[in-house]
């Protein structure tokens, strides 16, 4: 195995962007254990599932949006940290055949986590895992494209939301009550506007290139509202929480609007200045892992 080749899957295994699918696997195993003891060797298998999907989405999605052009056309200044893809085909790191190869090779290892999950401990998981498995590849490939039809968004908050958080409780407690989904709303819409922002510096990239993702429909500065709007929405399903049966404690997840409300008004006030974004990007991140881990302390707390 080749310097360039683990450079290249440790950038499509970016533990960044796998703290996503981890914030909602947290707080469904959480929720499950305020109901009951969990069993370590499903949550395992579960865990091993969802971050072999991540891995095969991220090699996928980079062959197609290099096909597209889009990351070809990031200019250097646009850069970040959060944005701008992997970037494992425009530096050389993997050629085309290695990347789908990943790719492959990380959906059929969920698959086959999935299979003996339904197999052996809960059949209600196959059809959260099949569309877990499609909404994954489609996000990029056609012919849905759902990232470039301005679908990504709304894809993302349901998987890493509802998606992934009820899938974990599923596999532990055997069902998904309504209050477990509503619990997961916030983190989706959290986890969706991660990605909102991360698309700032992409703008021009994207429209160049026909991807077009909400913020290149709505243009920056209505965006950047709409991104202070999303922090809100989840503030608001988040203090509704305790009408649904959930308990009072998880209005800790509220420790969230300590990094959103100053990344929302970073965005807000400098929306095409990719500089002054990356701090922004970084408190949206742990904004939602706030979410994450208040929530899921305060579900511990209320079992």
């Amino acid at each position: 195995m080749t310097t360039k080749f683990r450079q290249g899957f440790w950038r499509l295994a970016d533990p960044k962007i796998s703290l996503a699918s981890a914030a909602s696997m947290l707080l469904g195993a959480a929720a499950a254990s305020a109901a009951g003891p969990l069993s370590a060797g499903w949550l395992t298998l579960t865990v091993l599932g969802i971050v072999a999907v991540e891995v095969a989405k991220n090699a996928s999605g980079e062959v197609f949006d290099w096909d597209s052009g889009t990351d070809l056309r990031i200019r250097t200044e646009d850069r970040s940290p959060f944005s701008g893809g992997k970037r494992v085909l425009v530096d050389a790191l993997l050629t085309r055949r290695q990347t789908w190869g990943i790719a492959v090779g990380g959906y059929l290892l969920a698959a086959v986590a999935g299979l003996a999950i339904v197999r052996w401990r809960e059949g209600g998981v196959l059809w959260i895992g099949v569309a877990g498995l499609a909404l994954a590849f489609f996000y990029h490939a056609p012919p849905l494209r759902l990232s470039y039809r301005g679908l990504g968004e709304l894809t993302v908050a349901v998987c890493y939301g509802p998606l992934i958080c009820a899938g974990t409780y599923l596999v532990q407690r055997g069902a998904i009550p309504t209050r477990i989904v509503l619990l997961a709303l916030p983190l989706g819409l959290l986890i969706a506007a991660f990605l909102w922002i991360n698309e700032f510096p992409d703008y021009s990239a994207d429209a160049l290139s026909g991807k077009r993702t909400l913020v290149v429909r709505l243009g920056r500065p209505a965006a950047a509202w709409t991104f202070a709007g999303l922090g809100m929405a989840a503030a608001l399903v988040l203090a509704l929480l305790p009408a649904a049966g959930l308990p009072p404690a998880v209005w800790l997840g509220g420790l969230a609007a300590l990094r959103y409300a100053p990344a929302a008004r970073t965005l807000v006030a400098s929306p095409e200045d990719t500089a002054r974004l990356v701090p922004a990007q970084a408190m949206t991140l742990q904004a939602f892992l706030l979410y994450s881990l208040g929530a899921s302390v305060g579900m511990l707390l209320g079992g």
